[in-house]
């Protein structure tokens, strides 16, 4: 009986609070009394603040890099980095809020990877997740347009278009969805956030996208013609492009880490 009451509070609790989520599906002992449900409108309030956080870091750091250097890779190496740490810092602290998802990708993942367990919730936190993602993207890509004294909203002229950039995009976000799904599901969540940094950072300078693999922040840039941004026109490729590799990471993860228990080697 007592079980049954911990999973009926743990399905009202929504998203899980390790990072990114994907948390292995188990029940707590009778004896472990569960953690007090954060309520929906903070955890909304933490993404809208964790993604509009992160969007400005990467807009505004790619709209200062171009104004210290003409050199495109000492740019890219500036905004890559300052990405890189926001994720890693923004992770490690809204955790315990939100889950830290700050990306639809990683909400979709979550949600889909809990369904009928102990932790499952419904379309409905989904949407909200989504929502605040979106609208705290949008919200980052003007302050920073505001803080470095740029018309708030001047679309993008980015074009991202190619096939061959969709194909990069994919990659980028199935490898995303990959690594925060398969640590949860073997029960190493605590590298999470400095994992997910470094990947990021990474996929940045190894794909030919760029590795937004995050559709909130991809609307966001749109509202800002830097070097961080990408037309308006591109955003429908670049989303189907971020949908199709997380229904390709999440395939990934079922087959790497089917059984939701940590790995061990089998003997010889």
């Amino acid at each position: 009986m007592a079980t049954q009451t911990q999973a009926a509070r743990a399905r009202r609790a929504g998203p899980r609070a390790a990072p990114a989520a994907l948390a292995p599906q188990q029940t707590p002992a009778p004896e472990q009394a569960p953690s007090p449900a954060v309520p929906p409108l903070r955890r909304a309030a933490a993404e809208i603040v964790g993604t509009a956080a992160l969007v400005t870091v990467v807009v505004g750091s790619g709209i200062q890099a171009t104004r210290l250097s003409q050199d495109t890779g000492v740019q890219l190496l500036a905004n890559v980095l300052a990405t890189a740490l926001a994720l890693w810092v923004l992770i490690t602290l809204l955790a315990p809020v939100s889950g830290a998802h700050l990306n639809p990708v990683v909400t979709l993942a979550d949600w889909w990877s809990a369904r009928g367990g102990p932790t499952a919730y419904g379309v409905r936190t989904v949407a909200l997740y989504v929502a605040a993602q979106t609208a705290g993207a949008i919200a980052g890509a003007v302050l920073a347009d505001a803080m470095f004294d740029r018309p708030l909203i001047s679309w993008s002229t980015h074009d991202l278009s190619a096939a061959h950039l969709l194909l990069g995009e994919a990659v980028a976000t199935a490898g995303l969805v990959l690594l925060v799904t398969g640590l949860v599901r073997s029960g190493r969540t605590q590298p999470v956030p400095a994992a997910v940094a470094a990947y990021i950072g990474a996929a940045c300078w190894c794909t030919s996208s760029g590795s937004f693999a995050n559709p909130a922040a991809t609307v966001g840039r749109a509202f800002s013609d830097t070097f961080a941004g990408i037309a308006p026109g591109s955003l429908p490729g670049f989303l189907a492009a971020q949908l199709t590799g997380t229904a390709a990471g999440l395939a990934l993860a079922a087959a790497l880490f089917p059984s939701g228990r940590p790995f061990r080697e089998d003997p010889c």
